[in-house]
């Protein structure tokens, strides 16, 4: 048999996906997988069941329905600063992710680099490549996940066509501040780079942290692709719909790769998410609400147990250091430790080695999710204080000390 496609071979399958397969054989706890396990708001299930009953059920138009397409460019406008035309610079998509995709084979060229911050969702790496760009990693450092600036400056040069920019970051929590953003807008500018920015997580965001988008920024506007999606905000992972705002030259391209990728996302579900575009101000203060509580009992839960997080500004993740606790589930390294983890606890994570380019850099973390219902919480907190507290205990007995 002729050799199958190389280029599969540069990458592993998703480990989160992973995790999620081996949770669902124990019939475990998933906090491995960034989808909620409550129900999504009530009116948009309606609004995509009247839209199915409305004959909403053949080929959308391929860019996205032009009532989709008004209503993001509205919220676009009114929520993130960014002016764009529905008629020319909005391209639906099957979810961020193929947002991402189609717009890195859209503007990518053979021998062109891209930046990537890391840790990193891990769709990133394997989308560089895909698209045939050569990816450039640029460490945010813990537990702050401070950015070098020398060394991301350093990161740019002649082959660098684009960086790409996940605010709030999956999976560190980390909002990019406007400072931030506009540091590396000038190094865009001098290096005439585009900025490809996911801003999927946009509404999930705690105290005082304030969500800022780079293709608002003064003469970012024409070279900033803004990528985002209904996934998370409203709760509604599985339904694919998905959208990459650009200049229209940007755009036509984006299109087209689109076009052959996948034809157009689901049309009753584009219907749909009109309504929850037009939701009001209420509803993304309930939902900051919720997950802010679920951050507090998270945080404070891997806390007690003996890990060591990093508290997230945004998104609805967390990442730990297991170097005090891997001994007590008995694991050698990060992706052994998620797989104990579950036979000992019935909870599912994420090995932090699947966010870096080398591994080693991710070997004692893990990536929590918390976007689950309060029972779910209340669950995994008392499965880990049985386990943790249990084995602690053995653990200061068998040295001698005497146990609190």
């Amino acid at each position: 048999m002729k050799p199958l496609a190389r280029i599969t071979e540069t990458f592993t399958e998703s480990v989160i996906r992973e995790m999620t397969r081996i949770c669902d054989e124990a019939g475990g706890y998933n906090l491995s997988q960034g989808f909620p396990d409550f129900d999504s708001p009530p009116e948009i299930k309606e609004a995509a069941i009247r839209a199915i009953r409305e004959n909403w059920n053949q080929y959308p138009v391929t860019f996205g329905e032009p009532e989709l397409r008004e209503a993001i460019a509205a919220k676009a406008f009114g929520y993130n600063g960014i002016a764009c035309n529905p008629e020319t610079d909005i391209t639906v998509t099957c979810g961020a992710t193929e947002a991402m995709i189609a717009t890195l084979k859209a503007i990518v060229n053979p021998g062109d680099e891209i930046i990537v911050f890391e840790p990193f969702y891990e769709n990133y790496g394997p989308d560089g490549i895909l698209s045939g760009a050569t990816p450039r990693y640029v460490t945010l450092h813990a537990p702050d996940w401070r950015i070098d600036f020398k060394e991301l400056a350093n990161a740019f040069n002649e082959r660098t066509k684009a960086i790409i920019i996940n605010t709030p970051n999956n999976p560190t929590g980390k909002v990019f501040s406007k400072d931030e953003l506009e540091q590396i807008a000038s190094l865009c500018t001098k290096w005439d780079v585009y900025a490809v920015t996911d801003e999927i997580y946009e509404h999930i965001l705690y105290d005082d942290a304030k969500h800022v988008s780079m293709g608002a920024l003064p003469g970012m506007e024409d070279r900033t692709i803004t990528i985002n999606s209904i996934s998370k905000t409203y709760s509604v992972t599985g339904w694919r719909v998905g959208w990459a705002i650009a200049e229209k030259s940007i755009t036509s391209r984006i299109r087209k790769v689109h076009d052959f990728l996948t034809v157009g996302a689901p049309t009753p579900l584009q219907h749909a998410a009109v309504t929850a575009l037009q939701f009001d101000n209420s509803y993304y203060a309930e939902l900051q609400q919720h997950y802010g509580k679920a951050r507090t009992m998270m945080y404070g839960v891997l806390s007690e147990c003996g890990f060591l997080p990093s508290l997230p500004d945004g998104a609805y993740y967390i990442i730990a250091d297991i170097s005090e606790v891997a001994p007590l589930v008995g694991s050698v390294n990060d992706v052994d430790f998620s797989k104990k983890l579950i036979e000992k606890t019935g909870v599912a994570t994420v090995p932090g080695s699947s966010f870096y380019s080398k591994p080693d850099m991710g070997r004692n973390q893990v990536r929590f999710c918390y976007c689950k219902k309060q029972e779910t919480l209340d669950a995994v907190a008392t499965s880990f204080n049985d386990f943790f507290r249990m084995h602690a205990n053995e653990s200061v007995q068998s040295s001698g000390m005497t146990a609190l």
